[in-house]
């Protein structure tokens, strides 16, 4: 990881923008709100992003905390976290959004609950904030005790939540704009980019854990 505050803030920002994907939640988002009036959708838009950005601070905080109280290292996180964000990018990069069950608005008895509900599942989490998010911020935390470089962090979660909730209030006319092929050929791109962070990750753990098992000492300069 660079020392550098900018470097450092672009990583954060590609990182939880691919992971977070606010283009491939549009078309979903636009489905599921389609029968809702304007205001309904912009409530449950702001509602869903306030609750990710949450929930993204909250395991930003606590991540140290969890690694203690589980024995968990960082080196592991990274590995495993690898992995998944590995595994999200190469469905990216094949074009397909996992499916989530969505109920039919007529069929719901209690409509004002039923849309509060929905902002927080499937909206919040697991489509805006899901594991890759979550082990982003969590690993991206980890790097630097600096007050600065933390504080950065934060600002890039509020900036990619921001601009996510921009998607979400224009969804309908920027499906418009796109169509399905130009949703498919950034869902590819944003995939390329995730795939490159996870082996990133994976070899950034494994390496000390390497070391440590090998008994490695780096070379000193």
């Amino acid at each position: 990881m660079s020392d550098s505050p900018v470097e450092f803030m672009f990583l954060c920002l590609t990182s939880l923008f691919t992971m977070i994907n606010p283009v491939s939640i549009t078309p979903v988002f636009s489905s599921i709100t389609a029968s809702l009036p304007v205001k309904q959708v912009r409530h449950v838009a702001l509602k869903a992003t306030m609750t990710a950005f949450a929930i993204l601070v909250i395991f930003a905080l606590t991540g140290t905390f969890i690694f203690k109280m589980f024995a968990i290292s960082i080196d592991s996180l990274k590995i495993v976290g690898g992995l998944l964000l590995f595994l999200m990018g190469y469905e990216m990069v094949q074009a397909r959004m996992g499916q989530t069950r969505i109920d039919k608005p007529e069929d719901i008895i209690d409509f004002e609950e039923y849309t509060n509900n929905m902002a927080i599942t499937p909206l919040a989490t697991p489509l805006i904030c899901g594991p890759g998010a979550i082990a982003t911020v969590i690993i991206l935390m980890e790097q630097y005790n600096d007050i600065l470089f933390r504080s950065l962090l934060f600002l890039s979660i509020l900036m990619v939540i921001s601009v996510t909730y921009m998607f979400l209030l224009f969804a309908k006319p920027i499906m418009d704009r796109l169509g399905e092929s130009g949703n498919k050929v950034l869902m590819r791109i944003m995939g390329l980019i995730v795939m490159v962070i996870a082996v990133e990750y994976f070899f950034g753990g494994l390496k000390p854990i390497l070391r440590n098992i090998f008994e490695i000492v780096p070379l000193t300069q």
